[in-house]
């Protein structure tokens, strides 16, 4: 295009950056009375070093018999005295339905995951297969950042899927396509410690360590990639509080539920044999502050109280 493109004086562009100020002051201000739902910002409650969330998945369904809103079931988390939600249903949802519900509910959703990660593996030996994985997780992404979310829990895939060396080097690949897109969107991508025969011997004994989920994670060199690190999933395998240790910077977020070694099965938080004084101690050492989200049997806003106060009574709050 030829031409001149015109150009604002310094004097002319502070006059019209506060008469933009102004007009969006007016605006903010005439819509606060209102509190419409498009203007709504949902905000975080100020100095807690410790989140408390559950997952989506664990807020029921329906009442009475009929099928309960998106944005009611977030309520339900809110009523229930949770700082927030984490969405891990996304998949049946677009960014525009999720950010829709969050400001409608008033309850923040701090991120994204989409359980399709078990069959549309990372790790698969099928290129297509991998693809559609990629694809599940940025949709993931758009879903966290719509939402105001802060990251992506993903699963990498199965240790079974090929000698480790070969699916270690299948699923970097494909994270290294997703860094661009967290970036843009300021959406870490967290890998979650997982039965899955990856980075642990599923075989061995207790008191693994986590250095290679440490080495894989650092790897890539990236703030994007991080640790979703689920404590009860690995009390069968080392110390959570030395796991903790170790991940420092790198765990961004955290799983809870919890273990008994000596049943061999998943219990609720608090119970079991997970030293969980161990927990609270390595995560004042790291000096954690972030998002604690439940993920154990749900069900209405009185069994989900009942799961707050057991978190809460697990990190001592």
């Amino acid at each position: 295009m030829q031409g001149k493109s015109p150009i604002l004086s310094r004097r002319g562009f502070l006059a019209a950056s506060a008469a933009s100020i102004g007009m969006s002051t007016m605006a903010r201000g005439a819509a606060e009375p209102a509190k419409t739902e498009s203007a709504g910002v949902v905000a975080l409650p100020a100095g807690k070093r410790l989140l408390l969330s559950c997952k989506l998945g664990m807020i029921a369904r329906e009442a009475d018999g009929k099928p309960l809103s998106l944005a009611r079931r977030l309520s339900m988390a809110g009523e229930a005295g949770f700082d927030g939600v984490d969405f891990d249903q996304a998949g049946e949802f677009t960014p525009e339905q999720a950010r829709d519900a969050v400001r409608e509910s008033g309850v923040f959703v701090h991120n994204a995951i989409n359980h399709d990660h078990w069959k549309q593996r990372l790790t698969s030996a099928d290129a297509e297969e991998r693809a559609r994985g990629v694809a599940n997780i940025e949709h993931c992404l758009r879903v966290s950042h719509a939402a105001g979310g802060s990251g992506v829990l993903i699963v990498l895939g199965r240790g079974s899927d090929g000698p480790a060396d070969v699916i270690e080097a299948r699923c970097r690949e494909e994270i290294k396509k997703l860094i661009p897109l967290a970036a843009a969107l300021g959406q870490p991508i967290l890998v979650e410690n997982v039965w899955n025969q990856m980075f642990y011997d599923h075989e061995a004994p207790p008191e693994q360590t986590a250095e290679e989920f440490v080495r894989f994670i650092d790897s890539f060199n990236s703030p994007w990639v991080a640790m979703y690190y689920d404590i009860g999933n690995h009390w069968k395998y080392g110390q959570p509080g030395d796991w903790i240790r170790a991940f420092g910077r790198r765990c961004v977020k955290l799983d809870v539920k919890g273990f008994s070694r000596a049943e061999n099965k998943f219990t609720d938080i608090g119970e079991g044999d997970l030293p969980w004084d161990q927990v609270r101690k390595a995560l004042d050492d790291i000096g954690f502050a972030g998002w604690a989200t439940a993920e154990v049997k749900g069900g209405d806003v009185g069994r989900l109280t009942q799961v707050r106060q057991q978190m809460q009574k697990a990190f001592g709050l």
